[in-house]
């Protein structure tokens, strides 16, 4: 064989090889491929060094009352929740296990704080000024868009606002993505029962109703993830004894439009308390896919990274554990409705 023929071969084969590596997904890369792990997870109070000390030294005295979109902290909170390099250490490992392609967040004090947790990602966060934000963090090479704060949910900024997020934007898959961190304290009870967290927990009720059926409307793959501080499974199983009024869950999931006929990622999963001896009896981060997104939802990947005991004892991690399931999704719109 010539020299010239010898060359020619060895170029094919490199433009080949190249071809065959364009076309297999990089691992966990969602822009090279047709999977995208979406995860939530409430990571308690995370701030970062410096400015966790910042704060320490102007912190609210016991008993007084901390305004919801106030940059200070309780007291109680800085004696207890001061994290070392090794606590960072210990989550961000946590975190690489996840490997998520997207988490929303809650309790993060914005990209400053979560970078020590996902440093290869890119962030987006609510602009309260209180500490315990809702965002997400991105994976880079990810497609995506930061959207607007949902204001309405914090109730005149007395409560924690919704982030949204566009994923693959002006795409034919684009996914709509929307943070939340609802008002806590009503996790089973009616909504109609007269304390104040329940009643807040309502008048938060309908305003995410009006976010689902807007991207509902408008055809429009979405997901509300996060810390609903709500057992919705529970309610779902007891729909025949619980109102529409009374019940979050059939507040949001009425079917109309047809793409709000919605499915919880945990359907059908056991429930698995975050470390050995922790009581909760059920899910309050949730992860609601819509009707599209739902059917594009890959069977058995739902998952829950839960902590060792050794690390629970040793590192300050968070009363929460992040749930996360794989989708699926088509290169095609959502009819609009």
């Amino acid at each position: 064989m010539s020299r010239a023929s010898r060359a020619a071969r060895s170029l094919n084969s490199v433009l080949i090889a190249a071809a065959l590596v364009a076309a297999v997904a990089i691992p966990g890369t969602a822009s090279a491929q047709e999977t995208v792990r979406i995860a939530t997870w409430n990571l308690e109070w995370l701030i970062s060094p410096a400015e966790f000390k910042r704060l320490k030294a102007d912190c609210v005295p016991q008993g007084a009352r901390v305004r919801a979109n106030a940059r200070r902290l309780p007291c109680d909170v800085t004696t207890r929740f001061e994290r070392s390099s090794r606590d960072f250490s210990v989550l961000a490992r946590y975190a690489r296990s996840l490997d998520a392609d997207v988490v929303a967040l809650q309790e993060v004090d914005g990209p400053s704080a979560a970078r020590l947790v996902f440093p290869d990602y890119d962030f987006c966060f609510s602009g309260r000024q209180h500490v315990q934000k809702t965002g997400f963090a991105i994976r880079r090479g990810v497609p995506f868009r930061c959207g607007p704060d949902n204001r309405a949910l914090s109730l005149g900024d007395t409560l924690r606002r919704g982030k949204e997020l566009v994923l693959f934007p002006g795409e034919a898959r684009e996914v709509r993505l929307l943070s939340v961190h609802l008002k806590s304290g009503c996790s089973r009870e009616p909504l109609t029962a007269q304390d104040k967290a329940c009643r807040d927990l309502a008048r938060q009720a309908p305003i995410l109703e009006a976010w689902i059926d807007a991207q509902a409307r408008a055809g429009k793959r979405f997901a509300v993830l996060g810390d609903f501080n709500r057992d919705l499974l529970s309610e779902a199983s007891r729909r025949a004894t619980l109102g529409p009024s009374e019940s979050l869950w059939e507040e949001l999931d009425d079917g109309s439009p047809p793409e709000a006929d919605l499915r919880n990622a945990a359907e059908g999963e056991a429930f698995r308390n975050c470390t050995p001896g922790q009581g909760y009896r059920g899910y309050i981060d949730n992860i609601v896919l819509s009707r599209t997104l739902g059917a594009e939802a890959i069977a058995g990947s739902f998952a829950r990274v839960t902590y060792s005991a050794a690390d629970a004892r040793h590192a300050r991690l968070s009363d929460h554990c992040p749930v996360s399931i794989r989708l699926k999704i088509e290169q095609k719109a959502v009819p609009a409705k």
